[in-house]
């Protein structure tokens, strides 16, 4: 079934399928076709691409944050509490059964 274009613009879109005007938007195929210079493209631009199926948005290619690292030394400094003396026995020798 081949539908006109007016009635193409007449068929109404989902609400939850809308998307920001600013994004870049692209067929699947289209994607699929020229995948790795888009990597390339949203990684040095940070403009998202969104890649729609059928005129409905399916997937955002975005620029990837990388975490903070943390360095291992030192990351739970401040977290807790040192209170006593850690060599110390929790109870005094004499309350342990194994030495008397």
């Amino acid at each position: 079934m081949v539908m006109s274009k007016k009635t193409l613009a007449k068929k109404k879109q989902p609400s939850g399928s809308r998307v920001a005007s600013a994004a870049r938007q692209m067929g699947a195929g289209e994607f699929k076709a020229k995948v790795l210079g888009l990597i390339d493209e949203v990684s040095e631009t940070g403009e998202p691409v969104i890649v729609t199926k059928r005129g409905n948005p399916k997937v955002a290619l975005v620029r990837y944050q990388a975490p903070e690292r943390v360095p291992l030394l030192g990351r739970l400094q401040g977290k807790y509490a040192i209170h006593g003396d850690l060599l110390e026995p929790a109870f005094p020798l004499e309350s342990y059964e194994m030495l008397k």
